[in-house]
């Protein structure tokens, strides 16, 4: 049976993917950064999917200390498919990581980065391999401020959140380059939910009044979170991805709809900035890349 992974799983969009991937037969383990979550998580996907078989695992992506910890458990065990899914937006003050990161960066971005690069050898262990990166239409904006990449000297909470977005597309798109230079099997995919209702205005940006406005205006005109879950599910299981590509959906400017590719900017496509924001994440994580010989033993 396959095995996948899936990070901030015990709600909203990672739910979903966690309850698409064992409708299609793979045992799943879901992460999330509270045991008590996780519990009423595998309770509600064990009545949706009966017969199918989950695990939780405590796994906070914004603690690189977590992270380690976590990759440590799977020394010895393959791993399939891993969904880089967890995500933050839009506090209106700059909050910090763990280790001091902006949280939206450090959070979305760089969590996953060390997480994929610690778990590559478990992911190199099976056939097809997968890793499938969540991005955003936010990437369209999106610019990488390589001079303040902290946002310390001037923090906007969207511009912040669209450079974590970028960055995972950005990701996504390098990881596969140097999987193939390396001759591995490895498929480096991203994905989109578009607009999917989900407590991810809530969850940034407060509880008041005038955020739960915006969070029901959104929810009226988005779709559900099993909707906005089909292109992470497409990149994690259909047969016909391309490599290093990126899904969504295909109508109202990939804002809803049936599951196409996705429109990259050119930002996105900048080969040189994606080798140089992989070296910052190197240097920021403690976290590089494996040898080819570390990586398949």
């Amino acid at each position: 049976m396959p095995l996948s992974i899936v990070t901030g799983a015990t709600g909203g969009l990672g739910y979903a993917v966690a309850k698409g991937l064992a409708k299609a037969g793979h045992h799943v383990v879901l992460t999330g950064r509270s045991q008590q979550h996780g519990a009423d998580a595998l309770a509600r996907l064990r009545g949706e999917v009966p017969g199918a078989e989950f695990e939780f695992q405590l796994c906070d992506v914004g603690s690189l200390q977590a992270v380690a910890g976590f990759a440590a458990s799977w020394a010895e065990r393959p791993v399939d498919v891993l969904v880089n899914n967890a995500g933050v937006m839009g506090f209106p003050e700059r909050q910090l990581t763990a280790d001091g990161f902006e949280r939206q960066l450090g959070t979305n971005y760089l969590g996953h980065f060390a997480l994929t690069l610690r778990l590559l050898p478990a992911l190199l262990r099976t056939e097809q391999p997968r890793v499938v990166s969540v991005s955003s239409l936010a990437h369209r904006s999106g610019q990488i401020a390589f001079d303040d990449l902290q946002f310390e000297r001037s923090y906007d909470p969207m511009r912040a959140y669209r450079q974590s977005k970028l960055a995972m597309l950005m990701f996504a798109r390098e990881l596969q380059r140097r999987a193939e230079e390396r001759g591995w099997k490895l498929l480096s995919i991203a994905a989109h939910p578009g607009w999917s209702a989900t407590r991810i205005v809530l969850n940034g940006m407060g509880q008041g009044l005038r955020e739960r406005f915006i969070q029901a205006g959104f929810n009226f005109i988005a779709q559900s979170a099993d909707a906005g879950a089909m292109p992470m599910l497409h990149a994690a299981l259909a047969a016909d991805v391309q490599p290093g590509g990126y899904y969504g959906p295909s109508r109202f400017d990939e804002r809803r709809g049936s599951v196409a590719p996705s429109k990259v900017m050119g930002q996105a496509r900048d080969d040189v900035a994606a080798a140089r924001l992989w070296a910052v994440s190197e240097q920021l994580t403690g976290v590089t890349l494996p040898s080819a010989a570390d990586a398949v033993r």
